[in-house]
């Protein structure tokens, strides 16, 4: 088809304001798929999406309406996988900007707005939900309209659930997107945007063409990789891969190629003819930088090599995790794994569950540390377990985020109370309509991905939402805090803290310990340890049976002698008695208060 016929387009939106919806919708009008094969979530193909009801991967599809030819993207809005948002920006030349008409402009509407302007692209603002009875699409007309600086009537509203507007929305879709800029080149250039292994097929390329043709039994190389492969297979997304015979410029689609190995396909990558040396290599994108680190483990030692496979399988349909080889005295081997928030831990530690039936521990996520020595070496610690002896440190940088929050005006001073007290520094705020206020302020990430979302919203009733993204590193002082259980250290509890609430911290962990601990035959001793100070402690006390119940009369020493035999026993258990630590602890150490 000829590229002034074609649309590439993505939605974003904040999470939850039906972006799938819509995408279910614009497939059934465009009658993409059969009314038998089509359901709600069409695009969401994992298990996991479709019951939370958030999409993780992007998901490309091809409609054809009336004499046009939609790529569309569909889009996570959780914060955690901003990264796929970005990626899919980078292959399209239009944006959806869906708001809900009862929710109004939130944190992540905001993220991916500033993602789309970065990146040039035409932006189509749409209010959805606009048939529910608590609907209010004045107010936020007039928030779009404040954020935009566009007129009213460039603000299409409609009902992706009901069907209401979403055809009006197809046509005008061709006539406010550019078409994908037409190349003088007829030499084959496309961006990498995704990649996934297919156990049949090999390494499946998610690509967009931006020059040239591409077909089966061409040879391409990977511009920045120098890797050559053969084409065996080019094909549209419908949303199932369709093959066809060739990709054409501004089209979006799919090659198979004969490498098997999806770390060669690097996802920013350009494909080029093997032969061409004059076509330059796209932009591509930046590399992910993992925001929380935890360590993964197999429940049985055995299960290390299949635990391997797993976590290697899952690598291959997520370009943001990383992973590297880990080993804890108490769990044996296992992996250090880097993610972009709690919610991208939590599918990962579902999905080994799920999809490879393996039980597992997880300890408690913690940031990465820029730690610099005495000596002038340098180091990124990623795990509290690995902390460097204090004597040894001259200073320590940990990562700094900035934060948009967004909260009706009646949660303003509550909040920012809240969030002093994890440190943030405001750097303004700006007050957006109907008594809704953004505050912005930078703060350190450790204190926002352990309960700063619980707080945020139980604090608002619910009513804020917030993104952040990386500013960089600053000085802080921090200690490495050790847990000992039963006089033994638990290197997979200890924690990093700012050193001036320790004793603060400490409390909370053993307290909290103490709730989650089974009891045992002796007294447990629960203690947090800055060095070899403890800074706090408590006892958990010990499962007791009645050994005098056997007893029906005699002098008062027969008691006594039991009972005196029976603290011996629990005395000699207490210095060589092992506890099992369950999953529960270590999702303890996170509280703060």
């Amino acid at each position: 088809m000829s590229p002034s016929s074609i649309r590439n387009f993505c939605i974003i939106a904040h999470i939850d304001h039906g972006k799938s919806t819509l995408a279910d919708r614009m497939i059934e009008l465009t009658h993409t798929v059969s009314s038998r094969d089509m359901r709600d979530q069409l695009l969401d193909t994992m298990d996991l999406e479709r019951e939370r009801g958030i999409t993780i991967k992007l998901q490309p599809v091809r409609m054809r309406w009336k004499d046009y030819e939609f790529n569309l993207i569909d889009t996570p809005g959780h914060i955690d996988f901003t990264y796929e948002v970005s990626r899919s920006l980078a292959a399209v030349e239009g944006a959806l900007l869906l708001v809900d008409a009862t929710q109004g402009v939130e944190a992540q509407t905001l993220a991916n707005l500033y993602l789309a302007i970065e990146q040039n692209l035409t932006v189509v603002p749409i209010i959805n939900k606009i048939d529910l009875p608590a609907a209010d699409v004045a107010t936020v007309t007039h928030e779009l309209v404040h954020l935009l600086g566009c007129a009213e009537s460039d603000i299409l509203q409609l009902s992706a659930k009901t069907g209401q507007g979403v055809e009006a929305l197809l046509d005008r879709i061709p006539a406010v997107i550019p078409p994908p800029p037409v190349s003088v080149s007829d030499m084959p250039q496309g961006l990498i945007f995704d990649a996934q292994y297919n156990e049949y097929k090999g390494v499946v390329i998610y690509v967009r063409l931006f020059s040239g043709r591409l077909a089966a039994g061409d040879t391409i190389r990977f511009a920045k990789a120098g890797i050559k492969a053969e084409v065996l297979e080019v094909g549209f997304f419908k949303p199932s891969w369709e093959k066809s015979s060739e990709l054409a410029a501004g089209e979006i689609g799919y090659l198979i190629t004969n490498i098997k190995d999806i770390s060669l396909a690097k996802v920013g990558d350009t494909i080029v003819r093997s032969t061409d040396t004059a076509t330059p290599a796209l932009k591509g994108y930046q590399e992910t930088n993992s925001m929380v680190f935890a360590g993964i483990f197999a429940e049985e030692g055995s299960g290390y090599e299949k635990l391997r496979q797993a976590v290697e399988k899952l690598k291959l349909s997520d370009a943001s995790l990383n992973y590297t080889p880990d080993h804890s005295e108490i769990f044996g081997f296992g992996f250090r794994c880097g993610f972009l928030g709690l919610l991208h831990l939590e599918i990962f530690q579902e999905r080994l569950k799920r999809e490879f039936g393996l039980p597992i521990l997880i300890t408690a996520p913690t940031v990465a540390y820029h730690v610099y020595k005495r000596s002038g070496q340098p180091e990124t610690v990623t795990s509290p377990a690995s902390f460097p002896d204090p004597g040894t440190i001259e200073r320590v940088e940990q990562p700094i985020v900035g934060l948009e929050l967004i909260t009706p005006k009646e949660y303003l001073g509550v909040l920012m109370d809240y969030m002093r007290s994890v440190r943030a520094e405001f750097s303004g705020t700006e007050f957006l309509e109907a008594g809704r206020v953004i505050v912005r302020a930078d703060l350190p990430l450790a204190n926002v991905i352990v309960d700063f979302y619980d707080r945020i919203k139980k604090l608002s009733s619910g009513y804020a939402s917030y993104s952040y993204e990386f500013k960089g590193y600053s000085q802080c002082k921090v200690s490495k805090m050790d847990v000992r259980i039963a006089d033994e250290a638990v290197p997979a509890l200890a924690t990093i803290v700012p050193t001036d609430e320790t004793h603060k911290r400490g409390r909370a962990i053993v307290n909290a310990l103490k709730e989650v601990l089974p009891k045992q035959q002796f007294v447990l001793k629960i203690q947090a340890a800055v060095g070899g100070t403890v800074v706090a402690a408590e006892r958990l006390s010990a499962l007791r049976k009645d050994v005098t119940a056997k007893l029906y009369g005699g002098d008062v020493t027969r008691k006594r002698k039991l009972l005196e035999k029976q603290k011996k026993g629990k005395k000699r258990m207490a210095s060589h008695g092992t506890v099992k630590i369950p999953q529960q602890a270590f999702l303890a150490v996170l509280k703060k208060e």
